[in-house]
């Protein structure tokens, strides 16, 4: 069984800079496109970043290119999302999610596995 743990969230100002992380264990970590989402109360969860099963390609949501940098580390099993300049916008509980598949995904849907959610809250 997949299991997913996000860590290295807390509190930031605006301009500040925050490393989220997200470890997979119970399978192979290679085979697995991953993913990062967010969301606010009261607000459907956001797509924020992907990144494909090499860590070659990523994709970025609008509202974080330029800012935002994913990475994947096959041999060490862990994601992070480099988050910087961070603005009050950006304040959610993030979710790393991961999927079975070839091609990067910026659907929710799409992701079968889903961590627990690392709460970001930026302060002016």
């Amino acid at each position: 069984q997949v299991h997913l743990v996000e860590s290295g969230g807390g509190l930031a100002q605006t301009g500040d800079s925050l490393k989220l992380s997200c470890e997979l264990s119970g399978d192979t970590f290679s085979i697995y496109q991953m993913g990062w989402f967010r969301q606010v109360p009261g607000k459907e969860r956001e797509f924020v970043a992907a990144i494909s099963r090499s860590g070659g390609r990523t994709d970025y949501a609008d509202s974080v290119k330029g800012r935002f940098t994913m990475s994947k580390f096959n041999d060490k099993n862990t994601v992070y999302l480099q988050m910087n300049s961070l603005k009050r916008e950006d304040t959610a509980i993030y979710y790393c999610a991961a999927r079975f598949g070839i091609d990067i995904s910026t659907s929710e849907g799409t992701y079968e596995n889903w961590g627990q959610g690392t709460q970001v809250t930026v302060s002016s």
